[in-house]
């Protein structure tokens, strides 16, 4: 399986417990599928930011979901451990894969970012409240979760509406640029702003509660 290229355009859920289960059964094409599609740009955007090209990005994409593949016939739900972490952990041991590759047989394949400690933080369990990696992973998983919420919103509100909040909110257009260039009051651009962001917030909170 190939990842498509950015920009991020399709929603990327939290897995629910029950996808988890469905998955376990390597035969289940369409659980694979869905579970692919809510997180090869998560993958994806990490790899980048850690510092890998493109090609390199979408074989960690690929090395990752195969090695969730061979574990999960085994896998058992534990409320007390995250998903999210060990994903994480997951993705940094494939990303260390591809920088050996980029070294040759017998390299150590450390971060290359400066993260202000020495220690190799691919040999620890990762926190994903923890080190600066850490805070690349929960700033794309957010991103994600921001256009899941926003592609649900988007099927519920009038197009108008909507393409007036893409302008001001997340284009950050003047509002007099927006009431001008879509012929609606300042006052309309206020009201939709208002409206969508307390939806915003609902659907969000609405995804994070089905984090695992």
């Amino acid at each position: 399986m190939k990842p498509r290229k950015l920009p991020m355009a399709e929603e990327i859920i939290p897995t629910r417990v029950t996808l988890l289960n469905r998955i376990k059964d390597v035969d289940d094409s369409e659980s694979w599928r869905e579970f692919f599609e809510k997180y090869w740009k998560l993958i994806y955007g990490y790899a980048l930011r850690y510092g890998l090209t493109e090609s390199e990005a979408e074989e960690v994409v690929q090395e990752t979901v195969i090695e969730v593949s061979r574990k999960m016939p085994a896998f058992t739900y534990d409320p007390a451990r995250s998903f999210k972490a060990w994903l994480l952990h997951t993705t940094r041991w494939r990303i260390q894969d591809q920088l050996r590759k980029r070294k040759g047989p017998g390299a150590s394949g450390r971060p290359n970012l400066d993260t202000g400690t020495r220690t190799d933080l691919i040999e620890r369990v990762p926190d994903p409240s923890g080190d600066y990696l850490a805070a690349l992973w929960e700033e794309e998983w957010q991103n994600n979760l921001m256009a899941a919420a926003l592609d649900k919103i988007k099927a519920k509100v009038k197009p108008r509406q909507y393409q007036i909040f893409d302008l001001y909110v997340l284009k950050e257009w003047p509002v007099e640029k927006v009431a001008k260039t879509l012929r609606v009051s300042s006052g309309q651009v206020y009201l939709a702003k208002f409206k969508i962001c307390r939806m915003l917030k609902k659907e969000i909170k609405a995804l994070e509660t089905k984090m695992t």
